[in-house]
């Protein structure tokens, strides 16, 4: 830090550096660049592929009877609609308060999203949900996890199950997390997960996509691009599933690759130590900023094991230009910001009304939410005392920018 002082206090490290590959994980990559086999399919006789492996490891981890890697989050969320039936035309349900890969799978396959609104605790609204899914006919909700906030799984499967809406779990955010001891991705039809850089296991890009559903798993490896190497599947099911669709389930290929496997399979075994060191820094953050005035905090159900691998507060009632001119001064200390509220989308932050191919129509409640929302990326290098003194910096500005009353008069850049 520069000075004495907390307003001369400065934030010197990086909110995208994350940490290193685990040391195994390097070994088991460097194996397969010399051996060569990096297609999944691609192996030595007697020879299990990494591939296989991590998916075996993944559906133990969480319980779920078959999983599947695939190249991405996003391609695992539009490999998911296929295989539970969602075609073109059809409307699918989501969060409006999400990230553009949500809506641009619906999309993807020619599906149009029905937004539903957000709650003050950015988690899906349900008894907008009820009125959505009745006025559009929707029979899937593709339910965002944004930003690790879990909703009322319990009364939200209700809700969907009386509607006869199936639930296809988009946990991007949440690998690791529980609601009431039950993971992440098991309350629903399908889960799916990312593992691109910035989430809670890193092979630059890469997805899962788990479920019981034998029909469903089948139609995704299928769709995965497996030509007629299934039965080269550990997580998969019995070869017999496989006989009455393989010649009409269409191949549009997003296989995980072996280099990518290999990487990812010592970090599972440190997912539940990842968990628990995200969310000590989360607390760290949640106390520094604690009664702030003008800013308020996202409550956590008990409920709700959450994954602190993020963290959003909410400027409620504040101006465009006063929230604009916290941001560049946080940015001045070296801490970074992003703002929902934006009128355009920066980078990967951005709202369902920049989505213009979805043809969205006004959300009041999510625009009131979204228009003072803050958000923050919390990695893993970042100790206690980092998340301590970014909490001072936001905090100490928070307050100087309501006595100064001080608004930035331009726009000024946000972070990425």
């Amino acid at each position: 830090m520069d000075g004495a002082g907390e307003g001369s206090e400065r934030f010197t490290g990086s909110f995208t550096q994350q940490e290193p590959i685990p040391e195994e994980g390097i070994a088991a990559a460097l194996e397969v660049l010399r051996h060569g086999r990096l297609h999944r399919y691609n192996t030595a006789p007697g020879e299990v592929a990494e591939t296989a492996l991590l998916e075996e490891e993944f559906a133990a981890l969480t319980g779920a009877r078959y999983c599947l890697a695939v190249a991405s989050g996003g391609y695992a969320m539009a490999c998911a609609l296929r295989a539970v039936g969602v075609t073109a035309g059809d409307a699918v349900l989501s969060n409006a308060f999400t990230l553009a890969p949500v809506p641009g799978a619906i999309a993807s396959i020619g599906a149009r999203p029905v937004f539903v609104e957000v709650t003050e605790d950015l988690t899906i609204d349900l008894t907008h949900l009820e009125r959505q899914a009745k006025a559009s006919g929707a029979k899937v909700l593709l339910l965002s996890h944004m930003r690790g906030h879990v909703c009322d799984m319990d009364r939200l499967m209700a809700l969907c199950d009386g509607l006869r809406v199936m639930v296809v779990e988009d946990c991007a955010h949440t690998m690791g997390a529980r609601w009431k001891g039950v993971p992440s991705g098991r309350h629903g039809r399908v889960g799916c997960y990312s593992m691109q850089t910035y989430k809670h296991v890193n092979s630059g890009e890469g997805g899962f996509i788990i479920t019981d559903d034998a029909e469903v798993a089948a139609r995704a490896v299928l769709l995965s691009g497996s030509y007629m190497l299934y039965a080269r599947h550990r997580a998969a099911p019995a070869p017999e599933v496989f006989e009455g669709l393989r010649l009409e389930v269409p191949n549009i290929s997003g296989r995980m690759d072996n280099l990518r496997a290999a990487i990812l399979r010592p970090q599972l075994t440190q997912l539940e130590e990842r968990v628990a060191r995200w969310g000590a820094l989360y607390r760290r953050l949640e106390a520094g900023l604690e009664a702030v005035p003008g800013l308020r905090l996202i409550p956590r159900p008990e409920e709700e094991l959450y994954v602190g691998s993020s963290f959003q507060f909410r400027l409620p009632d504040w101006p465009e230009g006063r929230i604009r001119a916290l941001i560049a001064r946080c940015a001045g200390r070296g801490v970074e910001l992003k703002w929902f509220g934006a009128p355009e989308p920066v980078a990967f932050t951005s709202r369902y009304d920049h989505w213009r191919y979805a043809s969205p129509t006004p959300l009041p409640a999510t625009d009131r939410v979204l228009a003072g929302l803050i958000d923050m990326r919390v990695p893993l290098t970042f100790t206690a005392e980092d998340c301590a003194l970014i909490a001072r910096i936001i905090k100490n500005e928070v307050l100087a920018v309501q006595q100064s009353g001080e608004e930035a008069a331009v726009a000024v850049p946000l972070a990425d």
